[in-house]
């Protein structure tokens, strides 16, 4: 089989194509620039809780050193806080994880250093992409610059942003709204009153954000008109200083300033994110970012939702249903923050109207409008896929749990045969489907007396019968789940089904629903091993 071409290395077409090497994949990235990225911290990320675990699982060493880990996060109106939410520390098993903040920069040098070390991906620098042709076994495409000449590929994604030459070049629609919002952004560094704690200060319609990055940086964000005059050095700089002495009890405080700019944000929805062979993701297939939402973030949604079904089309073949499912998932879920945005950002962003007449409303908006910043609520929580075409049909055996169908799983510790305990998500990115077992009291039992006992031996022997790869896994506890209840859970975290006790007839279907159903090429197939098969 062909390699995967990943056009676009950005972080999202870098997260693409090394979740596609975790799964045994070879890519060729294609990157129109330098092959590095230019330090600018005005532009940053925040990571929550699936991102930053995806991030680590591919390999990104800069979230330990250079992301910022946020002690609490602050809602301040008129002098008043209606909204604070104190965040767990870094090990704990309980309590609302902390976001990281990371400079985009970081985070694409991160993963291009794990890309780099990957035997599995090849990155070609300076070459731009000007033709893509498809037939029934590949794609085709023709790159200029220092790699003038035609790659062929099995897929081909299309990660290049905003601007995308694979959106164009496929004759795919690009529409939206534009201008939506406007943000004057300076990264400074400078002691505030509220070390470690993000905050965002509301006296409508005025908004100031601010984040904290390592080392005593921050990043300020002021809300703009979305349509109005330039911002001169002079005017930014009359904002910093004026935000600063606010904060700082009348006296601006000394600041070092590193980086400003002005982003200007869009809203737009490609109509088609697959093209036969061809795919769109990341900022080529969305653009978002208003109300505090998160378009890289969601682009590295969009790749680990991908890479699992690039990968089995790989190895074994793949359905219509399931490429198709690609889109179906990732369209129908941004489509839905746009919604929510647009209907929130009305009253949100009035600065009178009916809310000034309700009582409560003004902490309902500061809430929502943290929930957008924390990745929480319609605005920011991470999507589910509950009525996607993988969906497995209800059945005689299967259990409801915290954890609706389709949403992903929570993070529990899980124990592997070989005895190894660790978070859930770590288990992620493999391309297998995971089978969880709850089962409590199993944590005090010696493994070697548990692997033969109870449900053990059946669910094994079920679980390797499935259409397609999975792992056993146990839990001393799930929310909402009784004692042996078995969960079936998609590659990328996903809860596919649950099921009360070991059901194998239910779990078989459960697990063809999830790849698809019937593929190109013989199931029987033996896929091929991936490099996490041969560490495991």
């Amino acid at each position: 089989m062909d390699p995967v071409i990943v056009v676009g290395a950005g972080p999202v077409g870098l997260s693409l194509a090394l979740a596609l090497a975790g799964q045994g994949v070879p890519s060729v990235l294609l990157d129109e620039g330098p092959g590095k990225d230019e330090p600018r911290p005005a532009r940053t990320v925040v990571l929550h809780a699936d991102t930053a675990a995806m991030a680590r699982r591919l390999g990104c060493t800069t979230l330990r050193d250079e992301a910022a880990r946020w002690t609490a996060w602050r809602t301040v109106r008129r002098r008043q806080e209606p909204v604070r939410i104190e965040f767990a520390p870094r090990d704990a098993e309980s309590g609302t994880p902390a976001p990281l903040h990371v400079p985009q920069h970081a985070l694409a040098r991160g993963l291009r250093d794990a890309a780099h070390a990957h035997p599995l991906v090849q990155v070609v620098a300076d070459s731009r992409l000007d033709t893509v042709e498809q037939d029934p076994h590949g794609v085709t495409a023709h790159t200029r610059g220092a790699e003038t000449t035609w790659w062929r590929g099995s897929y081909l994604v299309g990660c290049d942003g905003a601007r995308s030459t694979v959106r164009k070049l496929l004759g795919v629609r690009f529409p939206g709204r534009t201008a939506v919002e406007r943000h004057a952004v300076a990264a400074l560094r400078t002691e505030l009153p509220w070390p470690d704690e993000a905050l965002l200060h509301r006296s409508p319609p005025e908004e100031v954000t601010a984040r904290p990055l390592p080392d005593g940086v921050w990043r300020l964000d002021w809300l703009l008109p979305p349509r109005g005059d330039l911002v001169t050095p002079d005017v930014l700089v009359g904002r910093i200083r004026d935000t600063l002495a606010d904060w700082c009890g009348g006296t601006t405080p000394p600041y070092e300033l590193l980086d400003t700019g002005v982003h200007t944000l869009h809203h737009r929805l490609a109509r088609r994110w697959r093209d036969g062979r061809a795919f769109l993701a990341g900022d080529a297939a969305h653009l978002l970012g208003a109300l505090g939402t998160q378009g890289v973030e969601e682009g590295l949604r969009d790749a680990e939702n991908l890479a699992w079904k690039l990968a089995l089309a790989w190895h074994q073949g793949a359905s219509e249903t399931l490429l198709d499912s690609y889109q179906t998932e990732r369209r129908t879920a941004v489509a839905a923050r746009l919604r929510a945005a647009d209907q929130a950002m009305p009253v949100l962003r009035s600065s009178g109207g009916l809310r000034v007449l309700l009582p409560g409303a003004a902490r309902a908006h500061a809430t929502l409008l943290s929930d957008a910043h924390l990745g929480r609520g319609p605005l920011g929580s991470a999507p589910g896929y509950g009525r996607s075409p993988l969906a497995p049909a209800p059945t005689e055996g299967a259990v409801q749990t915290a954890t609706e169908p389709g949403a992903p799983v929570t993070d529990v510790r899980v124990t592997a045969p070989d005895g190894t305990t660790v978070p859930l998500r770590d288990r992620l990115g493999r391309g297998r489907l995971l089978a969880v077992l709850v089962a409590p009291g199993t944590g005090v039992w010696d493994r070697r007396h548990w692997l033969k006992a109870g449900l053990m031996p059946r669910l094994a022997a079920a679980v390797s019968a499935l259409p397609t790869r999975a792992e056993l896994l146990v839990a001393e506890s799930y929310p909402g789940a009784a004692a042996h209840t078995v969960l079936l859970v998609r590659p990328d975290g996903h809860l596919a089904a649950a099921f009360s006790g070991v059901r194998p007839a239910e779990l078989y279907e459960a697990a063809e629903a999830v790849r698809g159903g019937s593929t190109e090429r013989s199931a029987s197939e033996d896929p091929v091993p991936t490099a996490a098969d041969a560490a495991s």
